[in-house]
């Protein structure tokens, strides 16, 4: 008889079945109920002992953390809240916990105390519900992309190219570091290292997967991107997963489109697949929110926030649109925003892509031609010399969730903007040739897995959606 995962025996009709379950044990109570989940749902499973029959050596050394094997009949239960339990027959210790130093007890634990034990936090119903739910995202990632007929594809971890132009790179080098070669210019010497040129860990694919959309049409990327920013905040991480599609003879409407039913569909299949995680953390969310003053409150709900996104028809608006809204809104009269909206071209910070969510249009918002100047180099002019076609992608509570443009196709264009941002055009000769040889309209967009789970989980720190996050003077793990 082999075993089966909680989840699966949850599903059963109980009949005295023999039953084998294996799991850690969240809770032992007066020394009979043995409450054992195995992570593959939020939900425990009751095991109940006979404590006359069962060896007391083998009672003794179970407590909250201990690994089981226990073989019993499922039974209906007659206890609140749960349908059937397992009638103990034979436990066997997998492995013992020392209750004495283990961390996570049966208690409410702060979620800071719970980052410096980030090898053991997924044992709790929090940390379980949000990597099921970072998986199940996963997963549905990559089945809209294969059901829309877009190629996976794999681009470097190791670059010679900072695609956002920020220069905030993690450096790459085998140079002994206690004695770095020097140049006639006093510059670092990087031709005794391994790549014999400067090379640095990607912040983006997009470079990458733009040469491959022009040979395979509609492209994707899934995997790490790093950003040497120095920002301790709730919204940075180091290391973080990025999802970056391209698409050949896609222009920017084309691109919002794609962008708006990929959203939505990963949501939708997360409402439907994960709807006890969710529940929870609803819950949880509630609970969190009656501890603050009701203007801090949130307005909807957590799973109220996931339909509305689903369920509502994105918000197309120009940048200047949307600025003569926050310009002249009461907000940005009366002052209210830390950040007033006086001069045209002006970056939108969060508490406006907020306001303009929430409180002008109630529903996700794109914005669109945005002031080139404020833009990355490889986004298509518009013909007013004034703006590019990219477009933000905004949602409640979080503000941008999705940037994207059309990219600009044309060379002397590109050159000219690489030109007037001052980046050396020699690093990037191989993304121009893609303008010399059968050059065609094409976009693309970027969305951070974290920034989707931190939306879709309730969560305020982005630490607290990856397993191990790597953040300023912290590499632990």
């Amino acid at each position: 008889m082999s075993y089966k995962q909680i989840k699966n025996i949850l599903k059963l009709n109980p009949n005295s079945q023999n039953i084998i379950v294996k799991g850690w044990v969240k809770t032992f109570r007066a020394n009979r109920f043995i409450s054992l989940n195995d992570g593959s749902c939020i939900e425990n499973i009751q095991c109940v002992v006979d404590f006359e029959t069962m060896k007391s050596e083998i009672l003794e050394k179970i407590n909250t953390g201990t690994s089981l094997k226990i073989h019993g009949s499922l039974i209906k239960s007659m206890g609140k809240g749960q349908n059937l339990e397992i009638k103990v027959t034979d436990i066997k210790i997998l492995g013992e916990c020392d209750i004495e130093t283990y961390p996570i007890q049966p208690k409410k634990h702060s979620l800071e105390f719970l980052r410096e034990n980030a090898h053991l936090r997924i044992r709790t119903n929090t940390f379980g519900a949000i990597m099921r739910i970072r998986s199940n995202i996963s997963f549905s990632i990559h089945k809209f992309f294969k059901e829309k007929g877009f190629y996976y594809v794999n681009t470097p971890i190791i670059t010679g190219s900072d695609a956002e132009g920020a220069g905030e790179m993690f450096k790459v080098t085998t140079l002994d570091l206690k004695n770095i070669p020097i140049d006639k210019k006093n510059m670092v010497n990087y031709e005794s290292d391994f790549f014999s040129k400067e090379t640095n860990l990607t912040v983006s694919g997009q470079l990458e997967a733009e040469s491959l959309a022009m040979g395979l049409g509609n492209v994707y990327t899934f995997g790490p991107t790093f950003r040497a920013e120095n920002s301790n905040t709730s919204r940075h991480l180091a290391e973080f997963w990025m999802i970056e599609p391209e698409m050949a003879f896609y222009d920017l409407n084309d691109n919002m489109n794609l962008a708006e039913s990929f959203i939505k569909s990963i949501l939708k299949n997360l409402i439907v697949e994960c709807e006890n995680d969710l529940n929870f953390l609803k819950n949880r969310l509630e609970q969190e929110d009656k501890m603050k003053p009701q203007k801090d409150r949130n307005e909807l709900n957590l799973i109220e926030r996931l339909n509305f996104v689903v369920n509502n028809d994105f918000e197309k608006i120009t940048y200047s649109d949307a600025f003569e809204i926050l310009k002249n809104c009461k907000l940005n009269k009366k002052k209210k925003f830390k950040y007033i909206i006086d001069k045209w071209g002006v970056d939108f910070q969060s508490e406006h892509e907020r306001y303009l969510v929430e409180k002008h249009f109630k529903k996700p918002v794109i914005v669109y031609d945005y002031p080139a100047k404020i833009k990355a180099f490889y986004m298509r002019m518009n013909d007013d010399n004034k703006t590019v076609k990219a477009m933000d992608i905004l949602f409640p509570g979080i503000g941008e969730i999705v940037g994207g443009s059309q990219r600009e196709e044309r060379l002397d264009v590109l050159k000219s903007r690489i030109k007037e941002l001052k980046i050396d055009q020699k690093e990037l000769w191989w993304y121009l040739d893609l303008r010399k040889y059968g050059s065609v309209k094409h976009s693309g967009f970027g969305l951070g897995l974290e920034r989707l789970i931190l939306f879709s989980t309730g969560m305020t720190n982005i630490r607290d959606v990856i397993p191990f996050p790597r953040t300023p003077r912290n590499a632990e793990f």
